[in-house]
């Protein structure tokens, strides 16, 4: 099922991963950390088979539209720096949730790049209601599975994934584990139709 409504191209012709139905708030403080702009895409290619999703790209370093946005108070980072988990151990103290970037922090071909300029990656935080085509296919289980109803949280790549009993994940999947921050309610997950997950957030 899609959303209803129409939009130029179907709303397939824009390249941010995350759409905004019902804006939070677009935060700005703080500046993105070094690695926001170099990480490989997934950042922990070892543990789950590779996203699927529409809005996973392999091929562009650093923070992706749609991944979530972490504090980053470890060595790699600092005071008021945020970015992705980069190459962050799982767990890492001063690495927590706080909500999900609009954009890719490298910009885009034939586009301004305002990241790289700016030292800044707006992301949605204040909740919310958003579309997004980034997001975990799989965990160390194997597939993951999306219901409507379904807890949302970060992955260990910094993406969103299912976290409920349901969906095959577990704590060792989450990147800040057992005490994962719940970053939304999924409202639609996605399907032939649309590749998106649809969800309200909830940091």
């Amino acid at each position: 099922m899609a959303l209803l409504g129409q939009a130029s191209g179907g709303w397939t012709e824009s390249s941010s991963a995350l759409r905004l139905l019902h804006v939070g708030i677009r935060n700005t403080v703080g500046i993105l950390t070094t690695d926001a702009f170099t990480q490989t895409n997934p950042p922990d290619a070892a543990t789950f088979t590779t996203s699927t999703s529409a809005g996973m790209d392999t091929a562009t370093l650093g923070v992706l539209s749609g991944s979530v946005a972490f504090t980053r108070g470890d060595a790699a980072g600092g005071s008021n720096e945020i970015g992705g988990p980069g190459a962050v151990a799982p767990g890492t103290a001063g690495v927590v949730e706080l909500g999900v970037f609009i954009n890719t922090a490298v910009g885009n071909a034939y586009e301004n790049t305002p990241g790289p300029a700016s030292g800044k990656g707006p992301y949605m935080s204040g909740q919310g209601t958003y579309a997004n085509s980034l997001y975990e296919t799989s965990n160390t289980a194997g597939a993951v599975t999306y219901t409507t109803g379904d807890s949302l949280a970060a992955s260990i790549n910094g993406y969103l994934i299912s976290s409920s009993a349901t969906s095959g994940s577990a704590v060792g999947d989450y990147f800040c584990g057992a005490t994962a921050v719940l970053m939304g309610i999924l409202k639609m997950p996605a399907d032939a139709v649309q590749p998106e997950i649809v969800y309200d957030q909830r940091i």
